[in-house]
C-alpha cells in the first residue's frame, strides 16, 4: 500500500499508516501507568487487540510486574521494553526503531537487545532498525541497507554487507565479519567451543545450548595475520584462509579480506605489515583471534 505518491495524489494520514515507532528515548506518557501506555497503542489499530494478545506481548517483553507503575519509576531498559510493547499493540505493518538503544548505557543495552531478538523472531512484523553500532547491526539485522550521505551504497544479507571491505558502512573501526557457527560444547574452564565450517572457535561461555546455531561478529581490528601456522601463542582461535582482496586506505592502514572455511574474515592491519609479510591476493594465510576479544554482545541466536 502506497503511503505517499504525489503523482497519484496519495497522502495517507499519518495515523492511518499503521507504522509502529520506537524513538531514541521511550516517549512514554508520564501520567499513565505502564498498562495504560501499552493499551494506548490500540487506539490506532484497525481492531482492538484481544486480552490474549496483550498478555502475549507482556510476557514476551517481561514487563508483567511493571503494569501498575508509571514511567518515572522505570529504568531506561524497562522504558524501552514498554515502548516496544506499545508499538506492537498498535498492530503495525512495520516497526521503525530509530536508534532505540542510543540513550542507554552498556548494561541497559545488554538487557534490552535480547527482547529485540525475540521481537525479530516471534512478532512477525518487519522492523526497520536504524543504528550506527556495528555490534547491534551484526546481532540483529537479517538484511542491511548501508547509507552514505543519504545515498544507498550497499544492501543485502548482513554477512555480505558487513564483511565487504569495499563498503565498510560503519567505517574501518566498525568493520568486521559476521559468521554462522554451531555450539559444540561448554567446557569447565568457562569457555564455549563452536564449530564454523569445521573450524573450532573458543569463546567466553555463550548463553546457548549445545547444538544451537548462532552467529558471531569478529571485529577486523581484533584479527592478526600470519603466513604460517603460528605456535606457542596464547590465542586459541587460528583460522586458515586465502586472501581474497587487500584494500589500502589513505593512511597507514589496510583491510585484508580472507576466504576461510568458517566464512569471510576481515583483518585490519598496517600497510607496513602487508609489505613485511608479502601479503597478496590468493596467498594462503592464517587469521588469529583472541578468545576474549569476542564479547557476549557479539554473539546472537
Amino acid at each position: 500500500m502506497p503511503l505517499f505518491d504525489r503523482a497519484a495524489g496519495v497522502n495517507l494520514p499519518v495515523h492511518h499508516r499503521r507504522l509502529g515507532y520506537v524513538f531514541q528515548d521511550a516517549r512514554l506518557f508520564p501520567h499513565l501507568t505502564v498498562r495504560q501506555n501499552l493499551t494506548f497503542g490500540r487506539w490506532f489499530a484497525p481492531e482492538r487487540a484481544p486480552q490474549a494478545e496483550i498478555d502475549r506481548v507482556v510476557e514476551m517483553l517481561g514487563i508483567g510486574h511493571l503494569l501498575s507503575r508509571r514511567p518515572g519509576a522505570l529504568s531506561g531498559g524497562e522504558k524501552s521494553r514498554v515502548a516496544l510493547g506499545r508499538a506492537l499493540l498498535s498492530s503495525p505493518r512495520l516497526i521503525l526503531a530509530d536508534e532505540p538503544l542510543a540513550a542507554l548505557d552498556e548494561a541497559r543495552k545488554a538487557e534490552i537487545i535480547p527482547y529485540f531478538e525475540r521481537l525479530r523472531d516471534e512478532a512477525r512484523v518487519p522492523i526497520l532498525y536504524v543504528s550506527h553500532s556495528p555490534a547491534e547491526v551484526a546481532r540483529l539485522a537479517t538484511t542491511v541497507v548501508a547509507l552514505d550521505a543519504g545515498r544507498v551504497v550497499a544492501q543485502g544479507p548482513a554477512a555480505e554487507v558487513l564483511g565487504d571491505p569495499e563498503v565498510m558502512p560503519l567505517g574501518p573501526r566498525g568493520a568486521g565479519a559476521v559468521i554462522g557457527a554451531r555450539v559444540a560444547a561448554h567446557h569447565e574452564d568457562g569457555l564455549s567451543e563452536l564449530q564454523a565450517g569445521g573450524v573450532p572457535l573458543f569463546l567466553p561461555r555463550v548463553a546457548a545450548t549445545v547444538g544451537t546455531t548462532v552467529r558471531l561478529r569478529i571485529a577486523a581490528q581484533d584479527v592478526l595475520l600470519s603466513r604460517t601456522r603460528p605456535e606457542g601463542l596464547s590465542a586459541l582461535n587460528i583460522v586458515p584462509g586465502r586472501i581474497d582482496s587487500i584494500r589500502r586506505g589513505a593512511g597507514p592502514g589496510a583491510m585484508v579480506a580472507l576466504d576461510t572455511p568458517a566464512g569471510r574474515v576481515l583483518a585490519r592491519v598496517t600497510q607496513r605489515s602487508v609489505g613485511a609479510l608479502g601479503l597478496s591476493e590468493g596467498a594462503e594465510c592464517f587469521a588469529i583471534v583472541k578468545t576474549v576479544s569476542i564479547a557476549p554482545d557479539d554473539v546472537s541466536g
